[in-house]
């Protein structure tokens, strides 16, 4: 099933502020994904904090369980 995935940019520099992807499935929210320099945090829907991951271990979690997909855009 295809997640609806939403985003907002915040107003101020994108070097200090992070990027949210808010993610629903069949219009139920799963939570939200905010994207910064240093890491990606995940806050699933009614929790009141969030999961943080450094990039050099989401990196090596996305090669160790994500599943080989589309080829990387040009």
């Amino acid at each position: 099933m295809a997640h609806d995935v939403s985003f907002a940019i915040p107003s101020r520099d994108l070097g200090r502020a992070d990027v949210e992807f808010h993610v629903k499935e069949g219009g139920t929210k799963l939570g939200t994904l905010a994207v910064s320099k240093g890491a990606v945090v995940w806050f699933p829907k009614d929790f009141s904090y969030g999961f943080k991951m450094r990039w050099s271990d989401f990196d090596l979690l996305m090669r160790d369980k994500g599943v080989k997909g589309p080829e990387k855009r040009k």
